[in-house]
C-alpha cells in the first residue's frame, strides 16, 4: 500500500510541476537536488529517482518528454541473488545546450558544451563538446558549427522570433503560401 501511495504521489507531483512556469518549475527542481545553471529552459520533469546526481549548465534548453536515469533497474533480475544491490550514476551536462523531445540520458553520462541533442535521441556514455548527437544508440553526427551554417542558409529560415504572436502567424503564413487564417476565409 505505501509504495501505492508513493507512486500516486510522485504522479502528482509530476504533473503538478509541469503546469507550473519555467522560473517556479527550476526552483522546485533545485529543491528536490538537481543543480541547475541560469538561463536554463526546462520543460520535462523526469529526472529520476536520484536528482541530487544531476547537473545542468548554463542555457540549457530541455524539451518535453526527456527523461534523465541515474540508476540501472536491470538488477532487477537478480533480486533474488543480491536483494540489497542497486547501481546509480551520475549525469553532467555542460553549458549552452538543446535536447530535443523524447530524448533519454543514461546514467554516466557527460554531455559536452555547445551540443544539440535530437529528438528522440539516447545518450550514454562521453559526448564531446560542440556535437549535434542523433540517434538511438546516440551518435555524433555533425558540428554544431555545421548545423549553425546549414540552419542560418535554410530556405525556411524565417527571423520571427522577437514579432508578437500574429505578425509571426501572417510571416509564417505569407512564407508558405496559406491563406490568412481569418475566421470565414
Amino acid at each position: 500500500m505505501g509504495q501505492l501511495v508513493g507512486r500516486i504521489k510522485r504522479f502528482v507531483r509530476g504533473k503538478l510541476l509541469r503546469m507550473m512556469p519555467n522560473d517556479l518549475r527550476i526552483r522546485t527542481l533545485r529543491d528536490q537536488g538537481l543543480r541547475i545553471g541560469e538561463h536554463c529552459v526546462i520543460n520535462t520533469t523526469s529526472f529520476s529517482t536520484e536528482p541530487y546526481l544531476i547537473e545542468i549548465g548554463n542555457h540549457v534548453a530541455i524539451s518535453i518528454g526527456c527523461q534523465f536515469i541515474t540508476h540501472d533497474a536491470a538488477i532487477w533480475v537478480f533480486r533474488d541473488s543480491n536483494p540489497d544491490m542497486d547501481v546509480f550514476g551520475t549525469i553532467k551536462v555542460g553549458d549552452n545546450t538543446y535536447f530535443g523531445t523524447n530524448c533519454t540520458v543514461l546514467p554516466n553520462s557527460t554531455i559536452g558544451s555547445n551540443c544539440i541533442i535530437g529528438s528522440g535521441t539516447v545518450v550514454r556514455g562521453n559526448i564531446p563538446d560542440g556535437s549535434v548527437v542523433l540517434g538511438n544508440p546516440g551518435r555524433v553526427v555533425m558540428k554544431t558549427a555545421l548545423i549553425e551554417h546549414l540552419l542560418v542558409n535554410h530556405r525556411n529560415r524565417l527571423d520571427t522570433h522577437s514579432l508578437t504572436p500574429d505578425a509571426k502567424e501572417r510571416a509564417i503564413r505569407r512564407h508558405f503560401g496559406l491563406a490568412d487564417g481569418s475566421p470565414g476565409r
